[in-house]
């Protein structure tokens, strides 16, 4: 009888032992699968993260190509120059942005593309042949103003496309530009005002006026003055107001096509989705209504347009002077031009500015 009771107390312990060692088995395995589990989502996060850091890697002002670039050939230097120069023109500074652009231009006309390729290296190289600042030329400073000159001498050109004697005057109006510029750049310092496209202007002013319409090289259409707004509403389509608005950004670079307007619109939305978000708007609200830079811009056509000149980008260059020049309290949000970058980056260094003040203003308090 003991046997038996013996047999079964450890027959029990061993079910028992049995069932702890089953348990530890299977919590340690639920602990592995819970691990692995958490291990996976972890490395899924990483992922995302990693992808979206090589992301943002290829937008703003993409800082970190410069230092990347400062031991590197100088015809591959030359490159990314004049491509941060091509997205100049669109308050932008990327060179990855400036190749989608060039494609654009590309697609919509290559005469076109070509042009303003010459006009962008062209300026690029006189500046670094006269000693212009280094900063200023590695940044692009140097290239829009020239890559304007040569594409508009291009659509105002009677000649049409492939016209081969064009791109001596494109060349010479290019550099022309960067002459300008270093001469315009002193004088608005003092007011902490940008150059801006008053080169641009300036030089493609003097082309048209000293060539004319029936030059047997360089012949070029009159511009017609403006004349009152039509306002015919019952006309009006809504599918070609908003096809207007993307079109609207694509003008900037003489382009009228649908396709590559889209294509410059994501070029600086790469740059910055708050750029691309202005340009946008401000497109529309210059479809839409006639507010003060299109008004400014009516008014110089028909002055302009009575010596057979075309109001160019004047109305749009004197508004954001102007508007750069006010005082109160709007100029409190103003950002020296020297520290401007992407929209992002200036309100990021905004609010720590702001910070920074805060915190000295009550350090100092008693």
């Amino acid at each position: 009888m003991n046997l038996e009771l013996i047999e079964n107390d450890f027959l029990v312990h061993t079910h028992r032992m049995a069932s702890i060692i089953w348990c530890g088995a299977a919590a340690g395995m639920w602990m592995d699968t819970k691990a692995e589990e958490t291990e996976a989502s972890r490395s899924r996060a990483s992922l995302g993260q990693r992808v979206l850091s090589g992301l943002l890697f290829f937008t703003g002002d993409m800082e970190h190509l410069n230092k990347y670039m400062q031991d590197k050939v100088f015809g591959l230097q030359l490159a990314v120059w004049g491509l941060r120069g091509v997205t100049r023109v669109i308050l932008a500074n990327n060179p990855l942005s400036g190749a989608l652009i060039l494609a654009a231009l590309c697609w919509a006309s290559p005469w076109q593309a070509l042009l303003g390729t010459l006009g962008v290296l062209t300026s690029t190289l006189t500046a670094v042949i006269m000693g212009q600042d280094g900063a200023e030329v590695s940044g692009g400073l140097h290239g829009f103003n020239g890559m304007l000159v040569s594409m508009l001498m291009g659509v105002f050109s009677s000649a049409g496309d492939w016209n081969w004697w064009l791109l001596l005057p494109a060349s010479l109006g290019s550099a022309t530009c960067v002459f300008l510029y270093s001469s315009l750049a002193p004088v608005l310092d003092r007011w902490d005002l940008p150059v801006a496209v008053f080169p641009f202007n300036i030089s493609i002013f003097l082309y048209l006026l000293c060539t004319g319409p029936h030059n047997p090289y360089f012949p070029h259409h009159l511009a017609k003055p403006a004349g009152l707004m039509e306002i015919n509403a019952t006309k009006l389509m809504a599918v070609e107001v908003l096809r207007g608005i993307p079109l609207g950004v694509g003008q900037i670079f003489a382009c009228g096509a649908l396709g590559p307007s889209l294509l410059i619109l994501g070029a600086v939305l790469l740059y910055s989705p708050l750029l691309a978000a202005h340009a946008l708007l401000g497109s529309a609200i210059g479809t839409l209504a006639a507010f003060l830079s299109a008004y400014a811009d009516i008014a110089l056509s028909n002055l302009m347009g009575t010596i057979g000149l075309p109001a160019c980008s004047w109305a749009a260059t004197v508004v954001a002077t102007l508007m750069l020049l006010l005082t109160g309290s709007l100029s409190m949000y103003r950002i020296p031009i020297g520290q401007v970058m992407s929209p992002e980056h200036n309100l990021r260094s905004r609010k720590q500015w702001k910070a920074g003040k805060t915190e000295e203003r009550e350090s100092t308090d008693v």
